[in-house]
């Protein structure tokens, strides 16, 4: 089990390197060559700025019981085929329950937004989400190592 990291905008970062640093789990951080980024315990993989980039590359080196940190609906949805688990910064674990759901909800907001429309924005991020993410993330590292 590795943790990967989305890490284009990723403003848990500093959260996942310290757990993964005190549970010992190899951290994978993915990002575009135009993101810098310095961490003390895990590696950065950079890739080109290319639409997609980090999402691809993510993909292609994820493996089963992986934990995934990501805000991507879209790459959740794919993650989750290769039995990894996947969780949003802000703590929201997706699920093949949740999913479908998820991906509906931003394809009509999309439409919306096409059609000159608006809809609800994200909500400014507090330090409740940062404890959830924390909480949520251990849980997930907790219950594969339980299945193991």
């Amino acid at each position: 089990m590795r943790i990967l990291v989305d890490g284009d905008s990723c403003p848990v970062l500093n959260i996942c390197e310290e757990i993964a640093k005190k549970l010992n789990i190899e951290l994978i951080v993915i990002v575009d060559i135009n993101h810098i980024l310095k961490i003390e315990y895990g590696e950065i993989i950079k890739v080109d700025s290319k639409n997609q980039s980090v999402d691809i590359k993510l993909f292609n080196i994820a493996k089963n019981k992986d934990v995934v940190i990501t805000q991507d609906y879209g790459l959740a949805a794919i993650i989750l085929t290769k039995g990894c688990r996947a969780i949003s910064p802000d703590g929201k674990v997706f699920t093949n329950e949740n999913i479908d759901n998820l991906l509906l909800r931003r394809h009509l907001h999309a439409k919306i937004r096409r059609a000159g429309g608006r809809h609800r924005s994200h909500k400014k991020r507090t330090s409740d989400d940062d404890l959830l993410f924390k909480k949520n993330l251990i849980s997930l590292i907790d219950n594969n190592k339980i299945e193991e």
